[in-house]
């Protein structure tokens, strides 16, 4: 049975999206084709006629997850302005729902150790992704474009450890990283 251009957009669009959830849980190599398939509701034997590999599935994921974040900062900087834009973008970034659910979170902390250790094919979607977040998040920081882009990196770096090192540790040293890095404000995990 054929299926539709629009069916296979749909179906794309939804390996895709699943991929970038599990493989955020899961980790890319403990996450099989068939698992991704299986979450997009779809057979394992479709998986060929959208993807040649599992390593092209991996790049589009990967530029799926940081698309969420990049227009998420680009549509809170249209409607508040690019200083609220960060504000927010960091205090959701340290926040008990970011920190408990790696599957809908930035793919810096969950994608990075993955990444390193693959060719430079492989990483070249994460320093795309990378990229656009610092930019985005550039807008938000004051000084000159050299000194923004420093700060959005420094910013991007001290969101992206933090979750790391909370994801990694007990509850109670998880929730003294993330409440050290966003202010006293806050310290429940």
């Amino acid at each position: 049975m054929r299926v539709s251009k629009k069916a296979m957009a749909e179906h794309h669009q939804a390996i895709v999206s699943a991929a970038a959830r599990l493989f955020r849980e899961e980790g890319i190599g403990r996450t099989s084709v068939a698992e991704v398939m299986q979450a997009a509701g779809l057979t394992h034997g479709g998986f060929y006629r959208h993807f040649d590999s599992k390593e092209a599935l991996v790049a589009e994921a990967v530029t799926a997850a940081f698309d969420e974040f990049v227009e998420w900062l680009a549509s809170r900087k249209e409607k508040n302005g690019a200083g609220d834009a960060v504000a927010t973008f960091s205090e959701r970034y340290l926040s008990d729902a970011h920190f408990k659910r790696p599957g809908q979170g930035c793919p810096i902390p969950t994608f990075g150790i993955d990444l390193a250790r693959e060719d430079q094919d492989a990483r070249k979607p994460f320093a795309e992704g990378v990229e656009r977040l610092v930019a985005a998040l550039a807008d938000g920081m004051r000084g000159n474009s050299r000194q923004r882009r420093a700060a959005a990196m420094r910013r991007l770096a001290t969101l992206a450890g933090a979750i790391v090192i909370a994801r990694a540790v007990d509850r109670e040293l998880a929730a003294e990283v993330l409440a050290a890095c966003r202010g006293p404000e806050s310290e429940k995990v």
